[in-house]
């Protein structure tokens, strides 16, 4: 946000409610607004240093939070591709604006369903979306029709506060309380939801499709060597389906199974939105022009560094180095059709959205375009599976990483300055969202925000923390509304 500042941008901090997520803005005069966005997170148990071997980041353990996708490089890469574009406007008197958004806890698609029920994506000409490729066949290209799903996620709270009531017939104080039945608590609420839930998932959805539920207990436990129940637990759970009538159904079974298990342990239950989002729309004028752009940018290169880079983690983990160790999809380019019939070949014809990620919200505000930039990932021999630090460590390393940083900002750059030019590249992106919308924001077959809550920003999240032993990475005390 500094940096932003001193660019001469407006900057909103703690946007949409959010603590963590901003909105800046910058104006050179009347004209079209584009969009572009940073990411940032950091998921526990995958904490690495910037080495070619497995090492935490100094002062912290493995369990430390981590970037895996990265969203590190989609951060630095919108931001370059952001100030590059607003420095050839100065410089050659292009008139428009544009708007940068911070977007937190994307891994449970948080912010970007608030940040959009709120505006902050209205009014935009166009919004371009970057992502560090994170499968095939989608690197270095452009969604086409088949865009991500919905998802839902929610917190399941648990809570025995009234134990005393279990079995008891008429109110007195129990005299032989240690050996008397009582409540079996909020523990065990959650160990029934858990299991039950997996039966749930096993039933309802299919292992194909890239469609998932998963879980994360938040909290459990809080009770003493003595035989009270626990009386507080939570569980999350993130849904990634192709449509909302899907998720909706997933979301009433896993009510009534957290119903069944309040009432199996004497308990009262809750639920708690962390996200619903939408699932994407395609733009086929967005993905052209910013296929133009990586046709004119080329493909990411990595050099002699970053081979010695690779050929070190080879090394370490027993292989033989490899001259070439890079993937050979990271450099070239796949045309937006040629993926698409590629990964169509995974999926059910009936099948229109799949794999997960919040851009979602925007396509709905703005013409989008979602773009996938190579990162640095490793050739294998037969049978072998490189462990999750690998990943993590070249996300991290510059001399791997930097190209995908550098090629995603010239890519948005061009892509960027292109909209703001060409009023008909413009006007076509437009005139699509308008048919596939049925009328633009508002349109007979737009899908308005499904964000009917609050910021969830009162859950015993991961945090960093400073104790006698030094920096450490924990769950905070404290639960407000407990």
């Amino acid at each position: 946000m500094e940096k932003l500042r001193a660019e001469g941008f407006t900057v909103e901090e703690g946007s949409g409610g959010m603590p963590t997520a901003f909105a800046a803005e910058w104006s050179n005069g009347p004209g079209p607004v584009i969009g572009m966005y940073a990411e940032y997170d950091a998921i526990p148990g995958n904490c690495q240093a910037a080495l070619p071997r497995r090492m935490p980041r100094a002062g912290l353990g493995y369990q430390a939070g981590g970037h895996t996708d990265p969203h590190s490089a989609l951060g630095i890469g919108a931001l370059g591709g952001l100030l590059a574009t607003k420095a050839a406007m100065e410089r050659h008197g292009i008139p428009g604006g544009l708007r940068f958004t911070g977007e937190p806890a994307e891994k449970v698609r948080g912010s970007k369903p608030i940040h959009a029920a709120k505006g902050y994506y209205d009014g935009l000409a166009a919004m371009l979306s970057f992502h560090p490729f994170y499968m095939l066949p989608l690197c270095n290209t452009v969604r086409w029709n088949t865009h991500c799903g919905a998802a839902y996620a929610m917190v399941y709270r648990f809570i025995c506060d009234a134990p005393e009531n279990w079995g008891a017939s008429d109110g007195a104080p129990i005299p032989q309380s240690h050996s008397a039945a009582r409540a079996p608590g909020a523990m065990d609420a959650l160990a029934v939801m858990y299991v039950n839930a997996k039966t749930l998932r096993d039933s309802m959805l299919p292992h194909q499709g890239g469609w998932s539920i998963s879980e994360a207990v938040l909290t459990a436990g809080q009770a003493t060597a003595d035989n009270q129940p626990a009386g507080l637990a939570e569980l999350q759970y993130m849904i990634r389906v192709p449509t909302i009538d899907m998720a909706e159904h997933v979301t009433a079974a896993l009510d009534r199974t957290a119903a069944a298990a309040a009432a199996a342990t004497g308990c009262r239950w809750e639920r708690h939105w962390v996200s619903k989002s939408r699932p994407g729309l395609a733009n086929h004028a967005m993905a052209r022009v910013v296929w133009d752009a990586m046709q004119a940018a080329g493909p990411p290169a990595w050099g002699r560094a970053a081979i010695e880079v690779a050929q070190a983690i080879q090394a370490e983990l027993g292989l033989d180095p490899m001259e070439a160790p890079f993937i050979d999809a990271m450099q070239r380019l796949v045309s937006p059709e040629t993926a698409e019939a590629a990964l169509r070949q995974e999926l059910a014809p009936s099948q229109t959205h799949a794999t997960s990620d919040d851009y979602t919200e925007m396509c709905w505000h703005a013409p989008t375009a979602r773009f996938y930039i190579a990162r640095p990932a490793l050739k294998a021999p037969g049978g072998f599976g490189y462990p999750a630090w690998v990943m993590n460590a070249l996300g991290g390393i510059p001399a791997t990483i930097d190209p995908t940083v550098l090629k995603a900002a010239e890519v948005l750059a061009i892509s960027a300055l292109r909209l703001l030019e060409d009023d008909s590249a413009r006007d076509a992106a437009m005139a699509e969202f308008r048919t596939r919308t049925g009328g633009g924001v508002g349109g007979a077959d737009w899908q308005p925000p499904l964000c009917d809550y609050d910021p969830p920003i009162h859950f015993r999240w991961p945090e960093y923390i400073s104790t006698p032993r030094g920096r450490d990475w924990w769950i905070p005390r404290g639960l407000p509304g407990a």
